[in-house]
C-alpha cells in the first residue's frame, strides 16, 4: 500500500525544520524553541499545559525549552491569577524581539511557498487538513484554530 499522506508530511516538516534550524543557528535556537516564540508572539500568554500540546514534546524537554528560553531573559512563567496550579508563559519585551526575527523567517518561507501554489491547491491542501484533523479528531489543534487556518487559506486562494 502506497502511504499518500503521511510519509510525504513527515518528509515535509522535517525539511521545514531542517530549513529553520539552519535560518535559527544565528540566533542560537532550535526549531522547536522558534517554533515556541512565534507561538508565544500569537497567543501570548500560554498554559505550559498548551504548549506541551501543540509542540509534542516531552514534559522534560518542554521544561529544558523554556529554562532555555527564560536564561536568554525572551520569556517568563507565571501562576496564573485564575487558577494558581497553572503556569503561564509569556514573552518579555526581549521575547517578541526574538519572536519577530523568527516570525520573518517563517513569512519568508510561506511567501516562497505561497509563489508555487494556486488556488486549487491551497482548497486542496485545505480539503487535506481538514481530512486530518477529522480522522485524528483534532488532538493538537482545538478544531476552531485549524477552521480558522482553513478559512484564511481559503481567503488568500
Amino acid at each position: 500500500m502506497a502511504l499518500r499522506f503521511l510519509s510525504p508530511i513527515h518528509k515535509a516538516y522535517r525539511q521545514i525544520s531542517i530549513f529553520f534550524e539552519d535560518r535559527y543557528s544565528v540566533l542560537e535556537l532550535s526549531a522547536t524553541e522558534g517554533y515556541l516564540l512565534s507561538y508565544l508572539r500569537s497567543y501570548n500568554p500560554a498554559p505550559v499545559s498548551e504548549l506541551h500540546r501543540v509542540l509534542g514534546v516531552k514534559r522534560s524537554t518542554l521544561t529544558s525549552i523554556l529554562d532555555r528560553l527564560e536564561a536568554r531573559k525572551w520569556l517568563a512563567r507565571q501562576h496564573s491569577r485564575r487558577d494558581r496550579r497553572v503556569i503561564l508563559v509569556g514573552l518579555t519585551d526581549a521575547g517578541c524581539i526574538e519572536a519577530d526575527r523568527v516570525r520573518q523567517t517563517v513569512e519568508q518561507l510561506e511567501a516562497e511557498i505561497s509563489a508555487r501554489v494556486g488556488p486549487d491547491d491551497l482548497r486542496g491542501f485545505g480539503a487535506v487538513l481538514s481530512a486530518i484533523d477529522a480522522a485524528t479528531e483534532g488532538v493538537v489543534a482545538p478544531p476552531k484554530v485549524v477552521s480558522e487556518t482553513i478559512e484564511k487559506m481559503k481567503e488568500t486562494a
